[in-house]
């Protein structure tokens, strides 16, 4: 029977590998944001964040995908309950983790006509980890190497970046040396489920970032 179920795990697994909409979720197995069975399943079939071109945790909730630009291995609201709001703009770049329940916002209701809205750009660097239930303010720029502690929020930039920043609002923590910073990549790169080589491409043709 084992012998039976791993050579059917095997060729599934090969299916999957084979088929040009699916072999992202192979090819991404062993990266930080890996494109899960699942969550495949409940993006493409069941529509939960249908609009996301990125992998996204059935509880987050994206507004304005096309706003948003995310860099290879960068998937906002990856984990769960986070909110991420493209109002305006936001930029992600390059191998950013995102933790659960973040927010990041690019647009507030205007203080004189809660109708109307200020629409600003949010831009996060490369190589940045965001803490579990922080948020980021519209108008906010973070450096590469950007460590956001778990509930903080980020009410200016640290354009800089190799630094630890926490409290409410914000405060500069701790800085980290460049030298120690490993700038990783991964072999299969993709932006999302789309692969690197093929998102400018798509980028010029459906995003506004």
């Amino acid at each position: 029977m084992n012998y039976v179920r791993k050579s059917f795990i095997k060729l599934i697994w090969l299916l999957i590998r084979l088929n040009p909409k699916t072999k992202c979720i192979y090819e991404t197995k062993d990266t930080q944001t890996p494109i899960t069975i699942r969550c495949w399943f409940m993006q493409k079939v069941l529509g939960f964040n249908k609009n996301a071109y990125w992998p996204m945790h059935f509880s987050s909730v994206v507004v304005g995908a096309n706003n948003i630009y995310a860099g290879i291995d960068t998937s906002p609201g990856y984990s769960g309950n986070c909110y991420i709001q493209g109002g305006g703009k936001v930029y992600i770049g390059d191998y950013t983790q995102i933790g659960p329940g973040v927010g990041i916002i690019s647009a507030n209701h205007k203080i004189n006509d809660s109708r109307q809205h200020d629409r600003s750009i949010v831009k996060i660097g490369k190589y940045c980890w965001l803490g579990m239930n922080s948020i980021v303010l519209p108008g906010v720029e973070l450096g590469d190497f950007t460590v956001v502690a778990a509930g903080a929020v980020v009410t200016k930039s640290f354009k800089d970046g190799y630094c630890v920043i926490g409290g409410n609002p914000a405060k500069l923590i701790k800085t980290i040396q460049k030298s120690e910073c490993v700038r990783f990549e991964n072999h299969y790169k993709y932006n999302g489920y789309i692969k690197s080589e093929y998102f400018e491409n798509f980028r010029k043709l459906n995003l506004n970032v």
